[in-house]
């Protein structure tokens, strides 16, 4: 964690960045390859995103948060797409976007936290693993690849182990006039301590500035871009977004939440440009919702959602899954879209792939709770 002293002159100066690691220090790449995983904390409704519209019982579950399918993106005889995600549905037409449906985590019971901690340690219950998956994922590449960001004011869980790691969120604050920069840059030039850290505040600063540090969420997907884009930037990246526990008025809240995930992930394309081909982003949330609305025009935690992969690297137009069906007797606990697929094998495919390694290696790595548990199915173009 920063000092009291760090988080003065990174906040002082207005810099736009919360550096947790030491020194933000970018080696020459060995990979063109790029990996990056977005968390949808609070608990993502898959049934409502890739909506299973041919399932004879969605409609009746769902009642009027039932989405119509015919202002849906169609992906095949059984789902359809959330009309919000215009962008998405253009990457699954150009074949670089799939959906992995009735898929989850090894967690099973429907606290946030909890879930959270089991999708971000890769553990096969809460707080049995102390570091992230997304750490030792850091460790199995080669140095001095071995160097990652997350898009958030802290490092996340699922970044936080041995391997060094850093964090960069966009600061509320105006921009420091470069006069002050100036002299604090002068101020810490003879600082053993403080100046290595000024200059690791000031590269973030470059890497960002064009960008334009904001929120919003196409600035996040610039900013993201123009990290990855860079020849020594880092080629794993987390991105958090929250806001995805929708127990009432769903379909707006969802709606606006899918409307900036799609925007978010149209930036991070466009600013990657031709990076954009040897690029994986992966998409989950800790659990899904509950297959019936509720009283209140919302969904109640749940068990399995959908998780989504796109990139230029992906050899999309695909939905996976192995589909149970919504019918009272298929569903979890009666009350859940039951878990087909792991989602611990999902991403030790997709990140495996992505980097060359044997994703059986990977998986025992990032999930070792897992049982050597394998996916089966290639998600990247060979």
């Amino acid at each position: 964690m920063p000092t009291r002293r760090q988080f003065l002159w990174c906040a002082g100066a207005s810099a736009g960045a919360m550096l947790v690691a030491p020194h933000l220090v970018f080696a020459s790449a060995e990979t063109e390859r790029r990996f990056v995983f977005v968390i949808q904390r609070g608990a993502a409704d898959g049934l409502n995103i890739v909506v299973p519209y041919g399932d004879p019982a969605y409609a009746t579950l769902r009642g009027p948060l039932a989405i119509d399918a015919s202002t849906a993106t169609k992906l095949d005889g059984l789902f359809a797409l959330h009309p919000s995600m215009k962008q998405v549905a253009h990457m699954y037409a150009d074949r670089e976007a799939l959906f992995v449906h009735a898929v989850a985590s090894p967690y099973r019971e429907r606290s946030h936290f909890d879930g959270q901690n089991v999708l971000e340690t890769g553990g096969a219950a809460p707080y049995r693993l102390k570091d992230g998956w997304m750490n030792r994922l850091v460790s199995m590449l080669p140095a001095p690849r071995a160097d990652a960001v997350a898009f958030a004011p802290t490092v996340p869980l699922a970044l936080r182990g041995r391997a060094e790691v850093t964090s960069y969120a966009p600061s509320s604050l105006p921009q420091a006039p470069d006069d002050l920069l100036t002299r604090v840059s002068q101020l810490y030039a003879g600082d053993a301590q403080l100046h290595p850290l000024w200059d690791a505040a000031m590269q973030a600063r470059g890497l960002a500035a064009d960008a334009g540090a904001r929120q919003d969420p196409a600035s996040l997907g610039r900013l993201a871009a123009s990290f990855l884009g860079t020849p020594d930037g880092p080629r794993i990246a987390m991105i958090e977004t929250g806001g995805w526990d929708t127990h009432s008025a769903q379909n707006p809240r969802l709606a606006a939440q899918l409307k900036a995930l799609d925007t978010m992930l149209a930036s991070l394309r466009d600013g990657l440009g031709e990076h954009w081909a040897n690029t994986t982003v992966l998409v989950a949330t800790e659990f899904g919702r509950t297959a019936a609305a509720n009283g209140t025009g919302g969904t109640d935690h749940g068990t399995a959602s959908a998780a989504m992969i796109v990139g230029g690297a992906v050899a999309g137009a695909r939905v996976l899954a192995d589909w149970p069906g919504l019918a009272t007797a298929s569903l979890y606990q009666a009350r859940d879209l039951k878990p087909t697929i792991g989602l611990d094998a999902v991403i030790a495919s997709a990140a495996g792939e992505c980097f060359g390694i044997d994703p059986e290696r990977v998986g025992a790595t990032l999930f070792p709770d897992s049982g050597g548990q394998r996916f089966g199915q290639r998600i990247l173009k060979s």
